[in-house]
């Protein structure tokens, strides 16, 4: 349940890009961009910010360490794979981001973005709510923002993955609800 939302609340997507839209996904992809593009319209009303993040793993430390053979390798990326997708609407004073981890805050400038606008809270949807998602919520909780999660404005690739991060690991560091209930504490 989502009881309010800070004065100055930044909304962050998360990995909305064509090379990850396109991976199998456990809910229909259109539901999830139509609400992040509801998302998207309610903040530029509100005149609040907009975080647009991708991944880019090229290179990344992460992806040379030991683990198991069956995600050793990193899969080759098409040209246009770190495309923001169509249906995401971005303007050029949204704050742009590449990470190259699962969290966008490590060794990127969105915390110095998020500072210079006096930014508290955060509400945070994407593609996978167990990586990409949970991955910065963990980084923005350890820094201290207030967290709001729009879950129907985010998917996974394994169901139980998806499932554990809305009922088990989201509730310890944020609010939980629906676009439309974002949207109506904005």
């Amino acid at each position: 349940m989502i009881t309010t939302l800070d004065k100055n609340t930044a909304l962050i997507l998360i990995d909305l890009q064509k090379g990850v839209i396109g991976l199998p996904l456990v809910h229909p992809i259109q539901d999830v961009l139509e609400n992040a593009v509801k998302l998207i319209d309610a903040f530029r009303k509100a005149g609040q910010p907009i975080v647009i993040v991708n991944v880019n793993p090229g290179g990344a430390k992460w992806i040379k360490t030991r683990k198991d053979p069956s995600t050793a390798t990193p899969p080759a990326f098409k040209e246009d794979w770190l495309e923001i997708t169509p249906e995401v609407k971005t303007q050029p004073d949204d704050i742009f981001i590449t990470k190259h981890t699962w969290g966008a805050f490590f060794e990127t400038a969105l915390e110095e973005e998020l500072n210079k606008r006096g930014i508290t809270g955060i509400v945070l949807a994407g593609i996978s709510t167990s990586i990409g998602v949970e991955g910065t919520a963990r980084q923005a909780s350890e820094r201290g923002y207030n967290i709001t999660f729009a879950t129907d404005a985010m998917t996974d690739m394994v169901s139980s993955a998806h499932e554990n991060s809305l009922k088990t690991i989201f509730p310890r560091m944020g609010e939980t609800g629906t676009t439309d209930e974002v949207i109506t504490k904005l």
